[in-house]
């Protein structure tokens, strides 16, 4: 009995692994990197704790909903990649019927939460950010145009509009000028990750731009980008009047960004044998930049204090 006990908890366990790896939980986390310092900037301080964890509750759970629902309508091309060929819905850990309705009942009480722990705006946006997702960029976007990742985007800069909402019932500039920080580093975030698994997508015929464009003109579009997005980092010192630990932050973090992106452009435009392009490193720091410039986001409106 104990045996048998034991072997239904591994498979109970196993089976909610599955559910859970469909809600990508990774990119939640990254999500929820950008609400909270958002929360605290709105509040000028800690807003009440009941309010964070009801939005950070209800932002992961609307996030895994798009997640899971992506799972559901890509899973013919998750098939044919190396990177996604384990994800349960390929390995049949979960049916197609069994991740639709998860995904569907999880969106549908992410926003019912938001309503009514949060407020109806924060509710709006949600649904906004998980219908970008799934319709703009996995059904419209995704397997037609090489600018699927630069608009399919506008899901992922949500969170700072939830966050601000959740605390003022409004948006202001400032979200919008952190709205922009994500979506301008979203090309130079995720296009190294294309360049790196480009014979994926090529395969699975998703027209990254990596897929139909040379190293070079990728590089050149992520510097483009980067540039784009520290000027809008920027945009927040007079939008939200943030101190010089922000700014100093700012200012350090985006020119340490743009030159790796640079650095990449040099490598693509002069490649020699035996050196490496080096995307993957550009990957890990863009998630580095995102993190620590969040941070300080959060910390900035303590420092009075």
């Amino acid at each position: 009995m104990a045996v048998g006990a034991r072997g239904r908890l591994v498979a109970v366990t196993a089976r909610l692994g599955a559910y859970v790896a469909l809600t990508k939980p990774r990119i939640i986390e990254l999500l929820l990197v950008t609400t909270l310092p958002t929360m605290l900037l709105a509040a000028g301080g800690f807003p009440p704790v009941g309010l964070v964890l009801a939005t950070l509750v209800g932002g992961a759970a609307a996030a895994g909903s798009a997640n899971v629902l992506n799972c559901y309508l890509d899973r013919d091309i998750d098939e044919l990649m190396n990177r996604t060929k384990r994800r349960p819905l390929v390995t049949g850990e979960v049916t197609p019927r069994a991740a639709i309705v998860f995904g569907l009942v999880l969106g549908l009480a992410s926003l019912v939460w938001f309503a009514l722990l949060v407020n109806l705006v924060a509710a709006g946006l949600a649904l906004a950010a998980i219908l970008l997702y799934v319709i703009g960029y996995t059904m419209l976007l995704k397997r037609r145009t090489p600018q699927n990742i630069v608009w399919g985007g506008v899901a992922g800069c949500m969170p700072v509009l939830i966050g601000w909402s959740a605390v003022t019932g409004s948006l202001a500039w400032a979200p919008v000028a952190l709205f922009l920080v994500i979506f301008f580093w979203t090309p130079p975030h995720y296009w190294p990750l294309s360049m790196r698994f480009r014979k994926d997508y090529a395969a699975a015929g998703v027209p990254m731009l990596p897929v139909v464009a040379s190293d070079t003109r990728v590089a050149w579009e992520m510097v483009a980008y980067t540039v784009a997005m520290v000027l809008s980092s920027l945009a927040l010192v007079p939008l939200a009047g943030m101190t010089w630990v922000y700014t100093v932050a700012a200012v350090v973090l985006g020119g340490w960004f743009l030159a790796a992106t640079i650095a990449l452009l040099r490598r693509a435009r002069h490649p020699r044998p035996g050196v490496k392009l080096g995307e993957m490193r550009l990957f890990h720091s863009s998630i580095t930049y995102l993190t620590l410039l969040f941070l300080a986001v959060a910390v900035d409106p303590f420092w009075p204090l």
